[in-house]
């Protein structure tokens, strides 16, 4: 017999690439997906994988069944988005993925208002980086900052995320010549707002990176730099002050994503409708300061 949780993990050493990476995609040892792997390959009476030290590339029987565990997950993750959108009321376990400044500064303080209306919905928010993978169960819901190209995925545009260049008011009454800056670590330098403060250095230093915008957030209160962040975290920062740029501050859409046989669950529509409205409220499409048209 075949254990549907070692094909599981088979599955993520096969997207992963690696024990350790597929590891901390499921939450647990490297031990424990090595075990899992190798009691596949007992049962299968196949070799999956070739054990390397830094990675385990997939043998040819492995890749071939991994593209049938691919199927597999595909099926049991449609099961249970099936069952989730079939309960009728209000009560459910949700989970919504956003990039971490919005899940930290705007979902997060409003959750405290959503439970007051709607109790018996269990709101998981999860502060990640990266685009989640919906149509493995990792989230029911997901805010992207990308528009998803996936043509069975339900898309919708909530908001439109601004940015501005902030510092201390002291580091800004300083001669602009003498600024310096804080950025992203060089592996998030094709970021927008990283690529705009580029533009915006003229010779003028980076002199701390870090890999999310709360490092950077913090060193900007400490008065170490100029940094880029998003104007609805920088504008609610009582001890910066936001400066005036030659080039204009570039704008990236937020986009609202699941899948629509989940839409017709009473508990996803309240969470959709809770994060539309706290993101559209905070990240307006249309900014405010946007002369009439």
């Amino acid at each position: 017999m075949i254990d549907w949780q070692d094909l599981h993990h088979f599955a993520a050493l096969a997207r992963a690439g690696s024990l350790s990476a597929a590891a901390r995609e499921l939450g647990v040892d490297h031990a424990t997906v090595g075990r899992r792997i190798a009691a596949l390959e007992r049962a299968l009476d196949l070799r999956l994988i070739d054990r390397r030290p830094r990675t385990s590339p997939l043998t040819v029987d492995g890749r071939a069944i991994a593209e049938l565990v691919a199927g597999m997950e595909e099926n049991v993750e449609a099961i249970r988005r099936y069952s989730k959108s079939a309960v009728s009321g209000l009560s459910a376990a949700v989970k919504v993925s956003a990039p971490p400044s919005i899940a930290a500064h705007l979902l997060a303080p409003k959750a405290a208002l959503f439970h007051t209306h709607h109790p018996n919905i269990t709101l998981t928010i999860a502060g990640i980086a990266r685009s989640v993978a919906l149509n493995s169960g990792e989230a029911d819901i997901a805010v992207r900052m990308i528009r998803p190209e996936e043509s069975d995925l339900l898309v919708r545009r909530i908001g439109a995320m601004r940015f501005g260049l902030y510092a201390i008011p002291p580091l800004a009454q300083t001669p602009e010549e003498d600024w310096v800056f804080i950025g992203y670590d060089a592996a998030m330098e094709h970021l927008t707002q990283q690529t705009w403060l580029r533009s915006l250095l003229n010779g003028r230093p980076i002199v701390f990176r870090a890999t999310d915008v709360f490092g950077q957030l913090e060193a900007a209160r400490a008065g170490l730099g100029v940094v880029a962040l998003p104007r609805f975290l920088g504008d609610r920062e009582a001890g910066l002050v936001r400066l005036p740029t030659e080039i204009p501050s570039p704008t990236r859409d937020l986009w609202l994503v699941t899948y629509p046989d989940l839409r017709r669950s009473p508990a996803i529509r309240a969470v959709m409708d809770f994060v539309a409205d706290v993101v559209g409220q905070s990240c307006p499409l249309r900014d405010a300061s946007d002369s009439a048209v």
